[in-house]
């Protein structure tokens, strides 16, 4: 298994531990997927859009709408979500160690506006199982919280190749992004930054 490089809170970062060549490999099947499920705006229970795109791949899509916050196991579109990236598979098995695989790749991308409030994912069924989280493409200023809402928080900027990951008692921490570093990697050509979560929903 691979070694965190630190600990924020709980939340352990494996700094660079996808290579050119994996980023390259995983961004190859990430096309594939968004061919196949194309990406949607989602917007809150409330109305409100929110400021990434999103897809996924695996046997569940998370989905927001005025509907509420779920997992779906089909796209907006009515399409069966492809087949989850075999490059992210590897990745979770690399770190987290087990042999029970994810049911969700969720894809979101961040545009050089894009935020993500602090929140928490809590609609898995069972909050043993962790979360994995990819970043590829321009730097993000990831924070962390607390389990429960307010208190002190910590940031870090996460680069393309970076992987994190959230267990323990950091599984239920709220996190989020507070804005992108436009221009920071040349990976994705029309800059931006893709992020995949791995996530055990059953």
């Amino acid at each position: 298994m691979a070694e965190p490089t630190l600990s924020l809170r709980g939340v352990k970062v494996y700094r660079g531990l996808l290579d050119r060549a994996a980023q390259s490999a995983l961004l190859a099947e990430l096309r594939d997927v968004v061919a196949r499920a194309p990406f949607f705006v989602p917007e809150t229970p409330r109305g409100r859009r929110m400021s990434v795109r999103m897809t996924a791949a695996g046997k569940y899509g998370w989905v927001s709408d005025r509907g509420g916050y779920r997992y779906e196991r089909l796209h907006p579109d009515g399409r069966p979500w492809p087949p989850m990236p075999r490059q992210a598979l590897r990745t979770w098995r690399e770190v987290t160690g087990l042999a029970r695989e994810p049911d969700c790749c969720l894809v979101n991308y961040y545009a050089e506006k894009a935020r993500m409030g602090l929140h928490q994912d809590r609609d898995e069924a069972d909050f043993r199982w962790p979360v994995l989280s990819v970043s590829l493409g321009d730097e993000a200023l990831f924070r962390v919280g607390n389990v429960a809402r307010g208190g002190p928080t910590e940031s870090v900027w996460l680069g393309s190749g970076d992987v994190l990951l959230m267990g323990g008692a950091a599984r239920l921490v709220h996190h989020g992004v507070d804005r992108i570093r436009p221009g920071s990697s040349a990976l994705l050509p029309e800059g931006g930054r893709l992020n995949l979560t791995l996530r055990v929903v059953d």
